[in-house]
């Protein structure tokens, strides 16, 4: 397990709230991933261990999952503030 120390960080990085940043966001995380994959070799349980816990996080809607945006869930009320959207 401890090729996990490298993966779970991965779901704690929030995303961006500017809707025009998602899909950048969405490329550079699957970029991660696919290099680190192909890179470190992490073993057999720890890469389905991971790919659970994001196919969960993506399947339940939380609005954490980095692949794409879920077309039920609401944006967070900071996302319509434009102080925070425009930095």
């Amino acid at each position: 397990m401890y090729c996990l120390q490298w993966l779970l960080p991965v779901l704690l990085i929030p995303k961006p709230l500017n809707p025009a940043l998602w899909f950048s966001h969405s490329m550079f995380m699957g970029f991660y991933l696919l290099s680190f994959l192909l890179e470190r070799k992490p073993c057999t349980i720890c890469a389905l261990v991971f790919l659970a816990a994001l196919f969960l996080i993506c399947y339940s809607c939380w609005g954490n999952c980095f692949m794409y945006h879920c077309t039920g869930s609401q944006l967070p009320e900071s996302a319509h503030d434009p102080s925070i959207v425009g930095t």
